[in-house]
């Protein structure tokens, strides 16, 4: 598993990694083809458009009547009587604007924005669009079309000067490009969020199984140790009780057999533990409330750990300020409760430890905290001290013993109890573990 884990995790970010280039290069050719397209198509409705204005079905009559000149006598320009009539004289800028829109709304481009104009041979205009000569110059973003009006076909007096030509800007024609392609683009977007979500689901499922795994491995290992020390001493004890001279004398007899008693004590203790670690993996934890005195509860719990603080130089100090001090609480769950939070703060310290337990009571809770001049924990620690199996690192603290279960099954019972535990620690200061518990509502 460890070898395998780093090798999944860079086949996965390398598929992943191919997965986005591709998706880039399929984009970047998509692209490019819809340019192509979006042009075609416009330029195609547009010379439809430029067709339709060299027929010359507008109002105008195809031959205009000649000025005349002074005296009565016509203009000689022959040209003006045989030219056909200009765009600008057959139709008004909204007649254009709209054949230009209703030739794009039925060739799929219903909401393409554009400019026009429209030129005479001698490139000056005619008509055009509001936005025509602003966006004219902006040939950067924009794309331009020249579409000559000329007659279907034209005769020797149609064809007499350059051809009318019709002007179609399209403006920011990329960013057009880009929202004709905007479902597609979400799809491929949506698509690559889900194959990354399904990727870094299974990269934590893959991580948080790693760390089962050495969290399952250190519990064994604890565990095996832990049972194996009593055997072995109750071995020892056994043996020594089968000597002739140790069973003739009775001080002896006691004291291996008061060694035996109390291993056995301890591992009924080690199962005890295990058996309630299942029971809460179950949520089968079964509150039995009754009115449960704390201070009273502390005092019998501290006189179980005169031996071990004595071992240690170690003192408590109480300060018992709470003015109401009896709570409804399950006897043996609470009991352990304060029992573990001692127990933590005499472990996790070296020598002259000091545990300072204060209480005080609001109108709603009570309120208890344990400190200690222990080893202190790291942010981290504090982050995930109430983890099942987790144990933290103890520094120079060695031989602490435990199945890291004691700060899980605190935070268990004081939910069940419907309070609330918060941890305040500093490496090589101490830790100091609040608790409130909610009175009972009369």
């Amino acid at each position: 598993m460890k070898r395998a884990l780093p090798l999944i995790v860079v086949l996965t970010s390398l598929s992943f990694l191919g997965l986005i280039l591709l998706q880039a290069s399929w984009l970047k050719n998509l692209l490019e083809v819809r340019e192509a397209q979006l042009f075609s198509r416009i330029y195609s409705a547009s010379t439809e458009v430029a067709v339709d204005l060299a027929k010359g079905n507008g109002s105008a009559p195809l031959i205009k009547t000649p000025k005349r000149m002074g005296f009565g006598r016509f203009n000689p320009d022959i040209s003006r009587l045989i030219k056909p009539p200009t765009v600008e004289e057959r139709y008004s800028t909204t007649d254009v604007y709209n054949k230009l829109k209703n030739i794009y709304d039925g060739s799929e481009l219903k909401n393409l924005h554009f400019e026009f104009a429209v030129i005479n041979g001698s490139a000056d205009l005619e008509m055009h669009s509001n936005n025509f000569e602003t966006e004219y110059y902006d040939t950067l973003h924009n794309k331009r079309l020249f579409i000559a009006i000329a007659p279907e076909s034209a005769s020797d007096l149609e064809s007499i000067g350059p051809f009318e030509h019709l002007i179609v800007i399209v403006p920011n024609f990329k960013n057009q490009v880009w929202g004709s392609l905007r479902w597609i683009i979400a799809g491929g977007a949506g698509f690559m969020l889900v194959i990354f979500a399904a990727f870094f689901v299974t990269l934590r499922t893959l991580f948080n199984q790693k760390k089962l795994s050495e969290i399952k491995s250190d519990f064994i290992n604890n565990m095996t140790h832990e049972f194996k020390t009593p055997i072995a001493t109750i071995s020892l004890a056994v043996d020594a009780i089968k000597n002739e001279k140790v069973q003739n004398d009775k001080d002896k007899l006691a004291y291996f057999t008061g060694i035996i008693k109390e291993e056995n004590k301890r591992m009924n203790k080690h199962v005890e533990t295990i058996l309630q670690a299942a029971l809460l993996e179950k949520q089968e934890l079964q509150l039995q409330l009754v009115d449960l005195p704390i201070h009273d509860t502390l005092h019998h719990i501290l006189d179980n750990y005169v031996l071990q603080l004595e071992d240690k130089n170690g003192k408590v100090d109480l300060y018992l300020n709470a003015k109401k001090d009896i709570i409804q609480a399950d006897e043996v769950h609470f009991t352990n409760l304060i029992s573990n939070l001692v127990d933590n703060a005499i472990k996790y310290s070296n020598d002259n430890v000091h545990i300072i337990i204060t209480t005080h009571s609001t109108n709603k809770y009570f309120v208890m905290s344990v400190q200690d001049n222990g080893i202190g924990m790291s942010k981290e620690s504090v982050k995930r001290v109430f983890e099942k199996f987790y144990r933290a690192h103890t520094g120079n603290v060695h031989n602490v013993k435990g199945f890291g279960l004691g700060m899980s099954y605190v935070k268990t019972v004081i939910d069940a109890h419907k309070g609330k535990v918060k941890i305040d620690s500093a490496i090589g200061k101490g830790t100091t573990f609040t608790v409130e518990v909610p009175f009972r509502q009369s």
